[in-house]
């Protein structure tokens, strides 16, 4: 699972490559925090024996660190992430198990290699999710919402169908929108802030003049 915007630049990308396994299914593989935007430490930098009490709050960035560093071999983590409203995850999978808990909103998870809406399955906050590694899933969150993560690391994710953003080469061929342009969408107007393709799937991350932020898809984005 990841938020789409799985999905950040780059905060526990280190060791990525490094831990790679020799083989890899056809597509894209990437550290967990490639596709995010903001990524933070809510344990105030306390050792993996400390006690630890972290009340869910307003989370400004999309992840959240609660215990250990998801890139770790073989080490427990637990992190929270931000879902935007109406984000789309496309299909995508993970090397090692993934327990999912929903601790906000409703988030829709479903598996199989190919997105399927009829497949999503409905998860209110308390929801609880299990996700055998290697396991192809996908998701959607019409409405915001925040779903908490744990497992033993590295959790890495493979992109179905690869993964480009904005900021890659190329991406002239994918995306109709660049960074910063004024764009109108179901939801009201904004400003592009980022933009994520994974196959047939492209969407943009869009922040309106109010500064709250959402996720569109391209065939629902178009000029004012």
């Amino acid at each position: 699972m990841l938020s789409a915007r799985f999905l950040i630049y780059l905060a526990l990308a280190a060791c990525g490559q490094a831990t790679r396994p020799a083989a890899e299914p056809a597509g894209e593989t990437q550290p967990p925090m490639d596709a995010a935007s903001g990524v933070a430490r809510a344990d105030g930098g306390r050792g993996p024996r400390e006690p630890r009490m972290i009340p869910l709050g307003p989370m400004s960035g999309d992840v959240e660190i609660l215990y250990g560093d998801p890139e770790a071999v073989g080490q427990p983590f637990v992190m929270r992430i931000r879902e935007l409203p109406g984000t789309v995850v496309p299909p995508h999978s993970h090397p090692v198990d993934e327990h999912i808990t929903v601790v906000q909103g409703t988030w829709y998870f479903g598996v199989g290699e190919t997105f399927d809406s009829a497949a999503l399955r409905a998860l209110p906050a308390g929801s609880y999710a299990f996700a055998p590694g290697g396991t192809t899933m996908f998701a959607r969150s019409p409405e915001a919402a925040v779903v908490q993560v744990h497992g033993v690391g590295p959790f890495h994710i493979h992109w179905r169908d690869g993964l480009v953003t904005l900021d890659d080469a190329g991406a002239d061929s994918t995306f109709r929108f660049r960074r910063g342009d004024e764009v109108a969408t179901e939801r009201g107007r904004g400003r592009i802030r980022n933009g994520y393709a994974s196959g047939a799937l492209v969407q943009y991350e869009i922040e309106r003049a109010d500064g709250e932020l959402f996720m569109a898809e391209q065939r629902h984005v178009r000029r004012p």
